[in-house]
């Protein structure tokens, strides 16, 4: 079976500092053309803007051709094709398969009926490895290192596929957390679990106020209205934090704003003319992330 990326425990600490290292030459010299012989499908059975057009970006920076779909009613799934089926199908004609779907547990299945590498692109609330090392490469290019970093994540951490990821791949280095939630969207107790048998330190704080002067990396997340089944508890929750310039007058000078996009309510539009603010820079490095992912998964890097 060949080696897919669809949760970040499948790459290794070394082949994730591997991955950022060749991410940092392809940052240095975007124009590659090495895959012009390759064929890589992205399947969209969910919106996407950033994640599917990083995607495609590197793919194109990489020389290799994109064929797909952003939206699955266009599609023979809208007659009844099964998950099974389509991936099948669609490895016939490829040489690499990146795919996002609203379920849960959807990339894995496909990674097991695939002939060719899958990438996974975002499965429900589950897991969206490649946003994670893209995060990854944003901390240390912000902070010259991974290790020993304070993060303080904020919103939708019982959603928030991001954060779950992250909090993962950040335990081989050291990491404290600070997980900034109301109570219905806490960082689910399966997470907690994994950092207290790491040894890791963690806090739980409902208010945003007093918790962003010591934290090096503000990680800021959406409350997701696509997530929630009911709607009154989306209501209930959704402008809880709005983060502004002037609560970042204490702010370390290192500390960076992160935030995988799209934003909504949660940052104004005043914090981007700070120098905290990093998240369109965090967006432009998913497209060297990502041709990365795609060089090593085909075997080239």
């Amino acid at each position: 079976m060949p080696k897919s990326l669809i949760s970040i425990h499948d790459f290794t600490k070394e082949e994730i500092l591997h991955i950022l290292d060749v991410a940092q030459e392809f940052e240095q010299n975007k124009c590659q053309n090495f895959l012009s012989d390759k064929v890589i499908a992205t399947l969209f059975f969910e919106p996407s803007t950033r994640t599917r057009l990083s995607f495609e970006t590197a793919a194109n920076r990489l020389g290799a051709r994109v064929i797909g779909f952003s939206d699955a009613g266009n599609t023979s799934v809208s007659k009844g094709e099964t998950l099974k089926d389509t991936i099948k199908m669609v490895s016939n004609y490829v040489d690499l398969i990146i795919m996002r779907h609203p379920l849960d547990g959807s990339a894995r299945y496909a990674s097991e009926v695939a002939s060719v590498p899958v990438i996974n692109a975002g499965d429900g609330a589950n897991q969206h490895p490649s946003q994670t090392l893209l995060d990854l490469y944003t901390i240390r290019q912000t902070q010259g290192k991974l290790t020993d970093i304070n993060i303080n994540m904020v919103g939708d951490l019982k959603y928030g596929r991001t954060v779950h990821s992250l909090l993962q791949a950040m335990s081989h280095f050291s990491p404290k957390f600070t997980f900034t939630a109301p109570d219905e969207l806490k960082m689910p107790d399966e997470y907690k679990d994994f950092l207290d048998r790491k040894g890791i330190p963690y806090k739980e704080e409902t208010a945003m106020e007093g918790n962003i002067n010591d934290c090096d990396i503000l990680y800021m997340t959406r409350v997701q209205q696509e997530r929630f089944t009911d709607p009154m508890e989306y209501e209930k929750v959704k402008n809880t934090y709005s983060l502004t310039a002037s609560m970042l007058k204490d702010a370390k000078p290192n500390m960076k704003i992160l935030h995988p996009l799209p934003r909504v309510t949660e940052i104004s539009q005043d914090v981007d003319d700070t120098p905290f603010a990093y998240f369109f820079k965090q967006a432009e490095n998913g497209v060297y992330i990502r041709m990365a992912i795609i060089a090593y998964l085909l075997g080239y890097r």
